[in-house]
């Protein structure tokens, strides 16, 4: 990180990443072990979905 003369220092590009994912990891880190696997399980569903219409959408555009 680069220091500017204010003596603020600049975030690098995973900062934000990072900040969402502790922030989801203490929203769902009181939950009870079964809630979270639903979850997570909820969440892996949705992003192969929308992997694989990612995937359609781009072989019918190379057509």
């Amino acid at each position: 990180m680069d220091a500017i003369g204010t003596g603020q220092v600049l975030a690098s590009k995973w900062d934000a990443a990072y900040g969402v994912f502790m922030f989801v990891k203490v929203m769902v880190g009181g939950l009870p072990a079964w809630m979270k696997w639903v979850i997570g399980s909820l969440l892996a569903v949705a992003a192969v979905y929308e992997g694989y219409q990612w995937w359609r959408r781009r072989e019918t555009a190379v057509r």
